[in-house]
C-alpha cells in the first residue's frame, strides 16, 4: 500500500515530545536524520556513552501514515500538540509501495574476504566450490553483515589464520558472522559474548541457518563462563576495548592471536599502549577511517 510521509524540522530538546505527538497521531513510523547531513558541519556520532542517546543539534523527523490521513486535520492536530509549531515547518509527500525487504536484499551482494571466506545472502545461492567457505547471511537484529570496514578487517585477519580444531572467544559478537565464519573456516568451538540480548537472539538464528549452533555458546558479559580460548577476537568501540584489555587478557591462552576493532584512526596509538602489557607482536592494519589491531598474548 502507498503511505504518506510527514517530515519535519526540530531542535534537539524539541525531538522527544514531537516523536511522542506523531505516535499518539497514528504514525506507522518514525525515522530520525541529521537536519545538516548534506553541510560540511555534519557530525558523525560514532561512540557515545553508556545510557546515552546523542542527537544533532537539529533533527528531521520522517512520520509514516496511512495514505488515508487527512493532512488538514494532521496538521491541525500537531499545532494542539506542539504549540510552537508552524503549518510551514510540515512537509508532505506520498511514497509508493514497494516491497521493502526485497529492495534492500537486492543492494546486499555475495562479499569476499581474504582467500577462501565468502559472505552470501540468503537470496543469492553460492557456487558448488569446495574451496570457498560461505557464511549464509541476511542483515538482521543486530550490526554486522560484513559491510563494516571493521567487520571486513576482522573476517579477513580469520581468514588468515590457521583454525582448525582450535576455541575462539568473539567478545561483542553481534550478528555472530565473527564466531560463524570461524567455525566455518574450522574452528572447533566458539563462545560469543554480547551486552544486548537481542544481538544473542541474532547469532543463534544465524547459527542455526549456518548448521554450527551446536559448537557456539553465547554469553551476556556478566554470565561469562568460559576457559581461556585459543583465538580472541574483539570488534566494538575504543572506548571499552581499553578498559576491558584486563579481561581479554584472561579470556585468551598464552601464545593466543588476537585482533581487536572498532577502532577509529587516532584512537589506536593508546591502545597500543595499553595493550603492550598483556600482547607481543602489535601491527595496525587499516580500512577507511578505522584500525584492526592484531597480535599474540604473551607467553
Amino acid at each position: 500500500m502507498p503511505w504518506l510521509e510527514l517530515s519535519l524540522i526540530v531542535r534537539t530538546e524539541q525531538q522527544p515530545g514531537t516523536e511522542e505527538a506523531l505516535d499518539d497521531l497514528g504514525a506507522l513510523s518514525i525515522t530520525l536524520r541529521d537536519a545538516n547531513a548534506e553541510t560540511p558541519d555534519e557530525q558523525a556520532i560514532f561512540e557515545p556513552g553508556v545510557g546515552e542517546l546523542p542527537l544533532w543539534p537539529t533533527i528531521t523527523l520522517n512520520a509514516l501514515f496511512d495514505e488515508h490521513t487527512d493532512r488538514r486535520g494532521l496538521t491541525e492536530a500537531l499545532g494542539e500538540l506542539l504549540p510552537w509549531l508552524e503549518p510551514d515547518q510540515l512537509t508532505f509527500r506520498d511514497i509508493a509501495d514497494q516491497d521493502w525487504e526485497r529492495a534492500w536484499m537486492d543492494q546486499f551482494k555475495p562479499m569476499p574476504f581474504g582467500r577462501r571466506l565468502w559472505i552470501y545472502p540468503w537470496n543469492i545461492e553460492p557456487p558448488a566450490d569446495d574451496e570457498l567457505v560461505v557464511v549464509r547471511l541476511d542483515p538482521g537484529l543486530a550490526f554486522g553483515s560484513g559491510t563494516h570496514p571493521t567487520t571486513a578487517l576482522c573476517l579477513e585477519w580469520l581468514d588468515s589464520l590457521d583454525l582448525v580444531g582450535k576455541t575462539l572467544t568473539d567478545f561483542g559478537c553481534g550478528s555472530g558472522i565473527l564466531a560463524i565464519a570461524a567455525l566455518k573456516l574450522g574452528v572447533a568451538s566458539a563462545v560469543g559474548v554480547d551486552n544486548d540480548p537481542q544481538a544473542l537472539t541474532a547469532s543463534i538464528d544465524n547459527a542455526e541457518r549456518n548448521g554450527v549452533a551446536d559448537r557456539l555458546v553465547l554469553f551476556l558479559p556478566q554470565d561469562v563462563d568460559a576457559e581461556p580460548a585459543d583465538i580472541f577476537i574483539a570488534n566494538i568501540l575504543a572506548g571499552p576495548l581499553g578498559e576491558l584489555a584486563p579481561t581479554f587478557a584472561a579470556a585468551a591462552k598464552p601464545g593466543a592471536p588476537f585482533a581487536i576493532s572498532g577502532i577509529l584512526i587516532g584512537q589506536q596509538d593508546e591502545l597500543l599502549q595499553r595493550y603492550t602489557e598483556w600482547f607481543d607482536d602489535l601491527r595496525v592494519d587499516t580500512r577507511e577511517d578505522w584500525v584492526r589491531i592484531s597480535g599474540r598474548r604473551r607467553s
